[in-house]
């Protein structure tokens, strides 16, 4: 066997494999905590689900064959001359005369798992609005007739997107904000920070009473308001981890290296302050979440055709005797902000230092 030189084997030896990654290690120790990580898998399971929510749950067909041709009413709106009905008004799929013509030989129709949409409303019911659930219903219908599996549905996917939106808009402005005065300081952190204090003392809840009663309220006005006031809070605690890391060795190096500030800010000192804002994203995201259904169950959010879990709410509220529009709709937020308080933990304690040492 060939046997390596003395000098190459001191070589090998004296060599430093790099070590782990902070990254890797705290997501080793976030995996090491069972509750979040399933918390993680499961909410991200339901929110992807949620996107194809046009596909799980629709009154309009994915697929129909008709007399030897192919349509595609999820794409596309048909009238019912076109599969044989008198009008021209555009189909509706549920009505019985369709589904039987479907239902000749030759002739299918590939129907979504839950045949209706967030605004279908079922013509058809054998029980008067709102209904219990059944097998055509499978959690009722509320006081309109309309599917509450569907709403829900509909509804836990706008939810997210907005709690998402906001955050990230929140992130934003927050972690910019906070650099700024951390970075800087003197003057310019004085004056922020008086500006920040008068701007806080707004009645918030006011304003978005005002703004509602004058302009129509939409899911973009809302996140516009929110987001006026969704910064403050985090922009604190990133002013304080630039205020501290400013004035390590580190950044001192890389200013006797001749590197401009905001080199300074984005390369080395910002990606050592982002530990609160990560632990804080899940905290934010379902705050966000439930100041939605708080406005729409309220009346100050979104308009009430639009699917909202705080909308249900209210219609359980108003209707007590319809006990599965109130269990469903408590059910899906509670455990959407139980997973996410569960993912906040963990990514909390993976990114304590002080547990977990430096595995």
């Amino acid at each position: 066997m060939n046997q390596l030189p003395l000098n190459q084997k001191r070589s090998e030896m004296n060599v430093v494999r790099p070590s782990q990654s902070p990254w890797r290690r705290n997501w080793q120790r976030f995996r090491r905590n069972r509750m979040g990580y399933w918390s993680l898998v499961l909410f991200s399971t339901l929110f992807i689900l949620s996107l194809f929510a046009d596909v799980l749950s629709n009154d309009r067909p994915l697929v129909v064959r008709y007399q030897g041709q192919w349509y595609y009413p999820l794409f596309h709106t048909y009238p019912e001359s076109t599969f044989g009905g008198d009008f021209q008004t555009p189909a509706d799929y549920l009505d019985p005369f369709i589904r039987q013509r479907f239902q000749e030989p030759g002739n299918f129709a590939l129907y979504p798992p839950n045949p209706y949409g967030s605004e279908t409303l079922n013509y058809f019911a054998k029980a008067p609005n709102p209904a219990a659930p059944s097998t055509e219903n499978l959690l009722g219908t509320d006081d309109r007739g309309r599917d509450v599996l569907a709403r829900l549905l509909y509804g836990f996917r706008l939810s997210v997107l907005f709690g998402l939106a906001l955050t990230v808009i929140g992130v934003t402005l927050g972690v910019a904000s906070g650099a700024l005065m951390g970075f800087f300081g003197g003057r310019l952190d004085l004056i922020s920070q008086r500006l920040i204090e008068i701007w806080s003392s707004m009645p918030e809840l006011y304003l978005l009473i005002i703004f509602t009663s004058i302009f129509q309220p939409t899911v973009g006005l809302l996140l516009l308001l929110l987001s006026l006031f969704g910064w403050m809070g985090l922009s604190d605690y990133v002013r304080a981890e630039f205020y501290r890391n400013r004035s390590l060795d580190y950044v001192r190096a890389a200013r006797a290296l001749g590197l401009s500030n905001w080199q300074i800010m984005w390369r080395h000192i910002l990606p050592n302050s982002l530990m609160p804002v990560i632990t804080f994203l899940p905290f934010r995201m379902s705050a966000s979440i439930l100041a939605l259904a708080s406005l729409d169950f309220l009346g100050l959010g979104v308009s009430q055709d639009t699917p909202s879990l705080g909308e249900l709410l209210a219609q359980g509220k108003n209707n007590l005797d319809a006990w599965w529009i109130s269990i469903s709709t408590f059910t899906v937020l509670v455990v959407t902000l139980l997973l996410l308080t569960f993912m906040g933990d963990a990514l909390r304690d993976a990114f304590d230092t002080r547990k977990g040492g430096s595995q």
